[in-house]
């Protein structure tokens, strides 16, 4: 499941600036197109899962608001082919921050089920005494 989509993306900045990033052909057709904005789209989906993937069970299974405002901004940024704007490139460090917030348990998101189960097997043990020293735990040491 995509974190963002083309409807979302045009809502954000619009029709022609999405024919400016993604019309790459020679003449230029004056159209989306669409298999770049989906390679952007599918690129941006790996980056998140791999922000995700050590605190959440994937794929989520409703895609929280958060979640998609930061795959729209890293898309963005990633359908420029030169230099970004410095709009897009604060909000693409922006959401890279976020994600590292998410991945860190800093930022929680809201999606159903989202967060696995803990297994109870990564706490610390510890003992307030010292072990005795005996022929039976010393092994081969005596």
């Amino acid at each position: 499941m995509a974190y963002a989509d083309l409807t979302g993306l045009t809502a954000r900045i619009g029709e022609e600036t999405l024919i400016e990033l993604s019309d790459r052909a020679s003449p230029p057709a004056g159209v989306v197109d669409a298999t770049v904005i989906d390679a952007a789209l599918a690129d941006t989906d790996a980056l998140i899962d791999g922000y995700l993937l050590g605190r959440y069970a994937l794929p989520l299974s409703a895609i929280p608001a958060l979640v998609t405002t930061l795959a729209e901004a890293i898309t963005i940024y990633k359908l420029y082919t030169f230099s970004a704007s410095e709009r897009a490139e604060a909000d693409y460090r922006d959401a890279l921050k976020t994600l590292e917030k998410i991945s860190k348990g800093e930022i929680k998101i809201s999606a159903a089920g989202a967060e696995p189960s803990s297994s109870g097997g990564s706490g610390v043990k510890s003992c307030d005494r010292k072990p005795e020293m005996t022929r039976d735990n010393m092994g081969s040491f005596i």
